[in-house]
């Protein structure tokens, strides 16, 4: 359900519900410092709308799509100096909740004043989950939602037991689909230049000969 302010604003009782709201994200809040406290670089943890999430092991295609997508990502942004590629362990901290994403690219306005010491950060410009069974709902539901509020421009939800990839652009505050395949080619709209094999992410020959190709150019 889409709950607008003019609809709020409907309500006769508008103002107690804007209170018991308030409260209970102030409530909320305390959690999250909670979570900050007891949170683990040796585990995936991330906070959503008020509950602390472990994720737990992944299965192998889990492994090896994000591993395989973040090498050709690095390598690409690195030879053309676009800044900066994350993978898995690093926090995103968005108004409401805190996600681990399984690959992120911050592009050089948003990286530009990243520190090394630096454990939290902003709405990536690019954001890549790899489902699981576990994760699927929230990676399509809570985090697209999530993801499109905070202008992340380019989401991927990639599914390593179909070797697909949903590629999503952001238009007017929504995310479009712009590309649904298992094979042919996919190219970034948020990272100029970034054209792959889709293949590549799934099968480890595929994966050597796009990373040639990257580099070479």
């Amino acid at each position: 359900m889409n709950i607008t302010v003019e609809k709020t604003m409907e309500m006769p009782n508008a103002v107690l519900f804007a209170r018991k709201l308030d409260a209970a994200l102030k409530a909320e809040q305390k959690k999250r410092q909670h979570f900050y406290k007891i949170i683990d670089e040796n585990r995936k943890m991330e906070f959503i709308n008020g509950e602390i999430l472990f994720q737990s092991p992944v299965k192998l295609l889990h492994n090896e799509a994000t591993g395989n997508l973040f090498q050709l990502l690095k390598a690409y942004v690195s030879t053309n100096k676009l800044r900066f590629v994350g993978i898995e362990k690093i926090l995103v901290s968005l108004t409401r909740n805190d996600y681990e994403p399984d690959v992120c690219f911050f592009g050089n306005e948003k990286s530009k004043s990243f520190t090394p010491k630096q454990m939290q950060f902003p709405a990536p410009d690019f954001v890549v989950e790899v489902v699981s069974d576990s994760t699927e709902r929230t990676d399509r539901e809570t985090k697209f939602q999530d993801y499109a509020a905070h202008g992340v421009r380019e989401y991927w939800i990639v599914d390593p037991d179909k070797a697909t990839v949903e590629q999503y652009l952001l238009q007017s505050e929504e995310y479009e689909l712009l590309l649904k395949a298992k094979d042919g080619e996919i190219e970034s709209i948020a990272i100029e230049g970034f054209r792959i094999p889709i293949r590549a992410i799934f099968d480890e020959a595929e994966n050597l000969a796009a990373l040639r190709t990257l580099i070479a150019d």
